[in-house]
Parts: C-alpha cells; sequence; structure tokens
C-alpha cells in the first residue's frame, strides 16, 4: 500500500517513473504495452499477473491476496474492484481468518465502470462486464452481464453468545 501511494504521487507525464514503480508494486517485470492510470490501489501486489495490451482507468481497487490473473487486451474500467479476499459468512467465524481466491480475467475482456468481481470469480475470454455490475460467479465466454441486485443466497445462523 505504501508502494501505491507512491505511485499515485508520481507526476502523470513520468512514464518512467510510473513503469519502475509498477515493477516494485509486482514484484518484476510487467508488459510495456500494460497502462495503469492512477489513482491505483492495491493492497499485496505479488498476486497479481498481466498480458498484454491490458488497459486500467483510473481510481481502481486490486484486492490480490488470492491472485488476479488478466489476460491480453482487457480493458478496465474506471473505480473497478476486484476482490479476492473476504471473510467467512457465518457470524460465530466472521473474525476468525481471511478468506480468498483467484479473479482470472480471461483476453478480450471490457468491465465496465464502477464494477465488482468477486473472489473466485473466471470471466471468459470476449465478455463485457457492464458498469456497477457486481460479479459473484463465472462469467461464460462471450457473454454480457450486467446487474446489481440483491439475491438472498441463505439464512445464517444467529451468532452464540458474546462471553467477557
Amino acid at each position: 500500500m505504501n508502494l501505491t501511494a507512491r505511485l499515485n504521487a508520481l507526476p502523470f507525464d513520468d512514464l518512467d517513473a510510473r513503469r519502475m514503480m509498477l515493477t516494485e508494486i509486482f514484484g518484476g517485470p510487467v508488459p510495456d504495452s500494460l497502462s495503469i492510470l492512477p489513482p491505483f490501489y492495491c493492497d499485496y501486489g505479488l498476486g497479481a499477473s498481466f498480458g498484454e495490451r491490458v488497459f486500467i482507468n483510473q481510481g481502481c481497487f486490486f484486492l490480490d491476496y488470492g491472485g488476479i490473473t488478466i489476460g491480453d487486451r482487457v480493458m478496465i474500467g474506471p473505480r473497478v474492484t476486484l476482490s479476492t479476499s473476504g471473510h467467512p459468512v457465518e457470524l460465530g467465524e466472521r473474525y476468525d481468518f481471511i478468506t480468498h481466491a483467484p479473479i482470472v480475467i480471461e483476453d478480450d475482456v471490457w468491465i465496465g465502470a464502477a464494477a465488482t468481481i468477486t473472489p473466485g470469480v473466471t470471466i471468459g475470454r470476449g465478455s463485457v462486464v457492464g458498469a456497477g455490475a457486481v460479479v459473484a460467479k463465472d462469467v461464460l465466454p462471450l457473454s454480457v452481464v450486467t446487474a446489481t441486485s440483491a439475491v438472498e443466497r441463505k439464512r445464517l445462523r444467529p451468532a452464540p453468545p458474546a462471553t467477557s
């Protein structure tokens, strides 16, 4: 997170310094064709990899502890969140540990502004994720998905009584 703060403080036109900082954030060389517009935020860095000609617009959040793989020619709109980590759903376990699962974005995918991709999701080749969508299950290749509606999946058990 310190490194992304330094990245975001660089002058926009200092492309060489931005490239060097991205190499440090992601723990190794990134493709010359990778374009990430600041501000950009990630919590780990070492869990992300990029194909060729990837464009990531301003204000994106990559929570990459579980791993993010981005294929070739992917376009990611502003304020997109890719989150590979979470917490257990059950109330009695919620603070015990962190869960994580990788996100895979295959070639030629376009993700619209302010979309959120959740842990364990694969977005198939050539697909489009509409602006503001919340994607919690795999997207088949060559699909267009949209929506932000809440769907109740299950009922949770009450938490055990708190002890002092």
